[in-house]
């Protein structure tokens, strides 16, 4: 469960507040895509939750860990249960496919009887079978994304952070990755993606939330779309209360179809 209780976060006097009295409900197993422009407030947002920037105000819980109560010392542990995907990958280069998804395990004291037992099986997951030996320069940019959601995932965290997770990719690609983002969110890991890819948002019909100047203006629970709404007046949005998480998601065969088709424009 993640809980953000009136979160603000200003980075100068001079410029609006990149996060204002901002207040959400994310419930374990929800699948929640957080949309806005470039600025508005998102990767603000996610780096508030793996502990990278700390609020001016306001109170954020993760897992029933209260962040006030954090000490230093505890925030790798933190860490540990939050997988986060990036836009540009950040691999390993010297490193290959078993060795990258290794290292996640190798830096929390992981046994190498157990890093062999876990990676092929994340590796399997992911479809990256026979690709073990490969460094990175020698996948594409679907299957290096693959590597680095393996990787995320290796340690079972409780919440995925995906940002722009299809941002440097073509359309089939990135369709393919959301499915396997889906799938992963089925084994029951909250998954949160920030996203500018309408076509994606609009074909899973998900929870959508939109951020704008620092504030969460729509919250749609269920069959959300991408709207920026760039003409809606400004609002403040209350705390959602206890959202009904997507408690058995489907993974709809036709989405990458539908995708590719045009089908939700």
């Amino acid at each position: 469960m993640i809980i953000l209780d009136q979160v603000s976060k200003r980075y100068s006097t001079k410029l609006p507040p990149a996060l204002d009295r901002v207040s959400l409900h994310v419930e374990s197993g929800e699948f929640v895509f957080i949309v806005g422009k470039s600025g508005a407030g998102k990767s603000t947002l996610m780096r508030m939750l793996t502990r990278e920037e700390l609020p001016d105000s306001g109170k954020i819980m993760v897992g029933g860990i209260d962040y006030d109560d954090l000490r230093k010392k505890h925030i790798p542990h933190l860490r540990r249960r939050i997988g986060v995907v990036f836009q540009d990958f950040k691999l390993l280069p010297t490193r290959t496919v078993f060795e990258n998804i290794a290292f996640a395990l190798e830096i929390v004291g992981t046994s190498g009887r157990e890093i062999r037992r876990t990676v092929p099986k994340i590796i399997d997951l992911v479809g990256l079978e026979g690709k073990e030996g490969n460094f990175p320069d020698q996948l594409s940019g679907g299957e290096r994304q693959r590597v680095a959601i393996a990787r995320s995932v290796a340690r079972q965290p409780k919440i995925l952070i995906a940002d722009e997770p299809t941002g440097n990719l073509d359309v089939e690609t990135g369709a393919e990755i959301m499915e396997l983002l889906l799938k992963i969110n089925q084994l029951g890991t909250t998954t949160l993606i920030t996203t500018h890819d309408k076509n994606i948002v609009d074909a899973l019909q998900k929870r959508v939330i939109t951020i704008r100047e620092g504030r969460i203006v729509a919250d749609q629970k269920d069959g959300g779309l991408y709207r920026l709404d760039e003409h809606e007046p400004l609002r403040e949005i209350k705390a959602p209360g206890h959202a009904k998480p997507n408690a058995k998601p489907v993974v709809n065969p036709n989405v990458k179809r539908n995708i590719l088709r045009g089908k939700t424009r």
